[in-house]
């Protein structure tokens, strides 16, 4: 439940801290704000609270022009709640019910669709097609604002059935169209093929980017990813097409660009929602800062990098072959053999592009077959390479992120070759579970008391202060350390 006295103070100081926690709604207009918005405070008596943008939608206020409220940060929804309601809101975010229905996402979360709208009453405030819907509207306005991109193509990667659906959506929400809405006048023209595409992320402040860069730039794979120049870039299999990706900080505070090249309108939504799921955009800082900084070594790191993130990845099946190769090597040897792995069993680029990004990473479907000969794998982590390749060609392992984590684990430890530490850092990066700790990860054994080495036991036990919390303390860890690990 939200706590009016702490939102009220919130709002007139216009605390960015506070920027995307709650939104405030504004009786005697009709339109609901973050609590960043430069518009004249309303009066006290004339303002309602809400804890998502959805439940202020679902109470018949309209999303406020100046501080658009489809830019905030993640809000409460996705911290506080139930394990049900995170795991349905995270699907809703992929799109789940763009071409399904509640029924069958309640099906996929364990519950009756009854029970999961019971949930999101209680703990988001709205429905879940409320929240789809005011998805789908936000997602659509980030882009009418940010992009030159025609209506329909706008339409179709909001996930509207038709444009007449989009007009109407935002004629309802706005009172007006979304040609109206269109900043600076921008000619509605088609795109030159493979014309890039960029957009904004907003992110949860403090952001600590340059360990964030500096983790990928440790692990990026030859041919797959490149970091220079603050810049992270990486190649994607969309479907039949191939694409790129582009991140850097934005020059607006608060945002990454992101720039996609060769990236369909279909796919807008899916390749943006995965970028910000890869870098951690809507980690609730503040919480986690609070539960960590009891630590006194932990508090030291917050205090030298605020903002830590635990970057995701983009293709489970490629996470989890990185992890396999890092079992008891260097970040850099393993660095070095997914390299080889890409270039020798990846799918070339039909277009290279810059910075010598070349290759696709290989499916499963080619890596359960290869012969990984002269690469410099010795044979037994060469023929667990293949079991777990087969085991996710054949589906006996996915990466679902909403699954039961134990059984995760407990399947994947079954494949031999797969120890705890792997399945463990699988869940950390691929699944996004903040609790994951690899407790014999010999980088944290050494980080937790430098120059010494402590035991995977007293680990345990000093990382139960830490939870819920304990892959953000493993990535500060980790970052601590000369070479990083992990």
């Amino acid at each position: 439940m939200l706590q009016t006295e702490i939102c009220e103070r919130a709002r007139l100081a216009r605390d960015a801290r506070f920027d995307g926690r709650f939104f405030t709604g504004v009786k005697t207009t009709g339109i609901y704000c973050r609590p960043v918005c430069p518009a004249v405070s309303p009066k006290r008596e004339n303002v309602e609270y809400f804890p998502t943008a959805a439940a202020a939608g679902e109470a018949g206020f309209r999303p406020c022009l100046r501080c658009r409220p489809e830019c905030a940060p993640g809000t409460p929804a996705w911290a506080g709640t139930s394990t049900t309601v995170r795991r349905g809101l995270r699907l809703i975010e992929s799109g789940a019910l763009d071409s399904s229905n509640i029924e069958a996402l309640a099906d996929r979360l364990g519950v009756t669709s009854r029970h999961l709208r019971r949930l999101f009453t209680t703990h988001v405030g709205a429905s879940p097609l409320a929240v789809a819907h005011t998805r789908r509207l936000h997602f659509a306005k980030r882009l009418i604002d940010d992009t030159t991109l025609p209506m329909t193509h706008i339409a179709h990667a909001a996930g509207y059935g038709s444009v007449r659906r989009f007009n109407d959506a935002f004629r309802k929400v706005y009172g007006r169209s979304p040609r109206d809405l269109r900043r600076y006048g921008a000619e509605d023209t088609l795109p030159q093929p493979n014309a890039p595409l960029t957009v904004r992320l907003p992110y949860r402040r403090p952001f600590d980017w340059s360990s964030a860069l500096r983790f990928q730039a440790g692990r990026a794979t030859r041919g797959i990813e490149s970091v220079s120049d603050g810049c992270y870039r990486r190649t994607l299999a969309l479907g039949d097409t191939q694409g790129l990706v582009e991140i850097r900080e934005d020059k607006v505070p608060g945002f990454l660009s992101l720039t996609l090249y060769g990236v369909e309108p279909g796919r807008l939504f899916e390749v943006i929602a995965l970028a910000r799921d890869v870098f951690d955009v809507d980690a609730p800082v503040a919480e986690i800062a609070a539960v960590l900084s009891e630590d006194p070594l932990l508090g030291k790191l917050l205090d030298d990098h605020p903002g830590v993130r635990v970057p995701g990845a983009w293709d489970g099946f490629e996470l989890t072959i990185r992890a396999v190769l890092g079992q008891q090597i260097s970040v850099k040897a393993a660095t070095t053999l997914a390299g080889r792995i890409a270039i020798r069993y990846g799918e070339p680029l039909r277009s290279p592009y810059k910075g010598g990004l070349t290759h696709l990473f290989p499916t499963p479907a080619v890596l359960c077959h290869a012969r990984f000969n002269d690469i410099g794998l010795v044979k037994s982590r060469a023929e667990t390479l293949r079991r777990v390749a087969q085991a996710v060609r054949d589906g006996d392992i996915d990466f679902d992120p909403v699954q039961d984590v134990g059984l995760f684990h407990e399947r994947l430890t079954a494949i031999r070759g797969i120890g705890d530490w792997t399945a463990q850092y699988v869940a950390l990066r691929v699944l996004k579970y903040p609790d994951a700790m690899p407790a014999s990860d010999l980088g944290l054994l050494k980080a937790l008391d430098p120059p010494n080495r402590v035991s995977p036991s007293a680990l345990w036990e000093r990382a139960e202060r830490w939870r819920p919390w304990r892959a953000y303390a493993v990535m500060l860890l980790w970052n601590s350390l000369p070479g990083s690990g992990g």
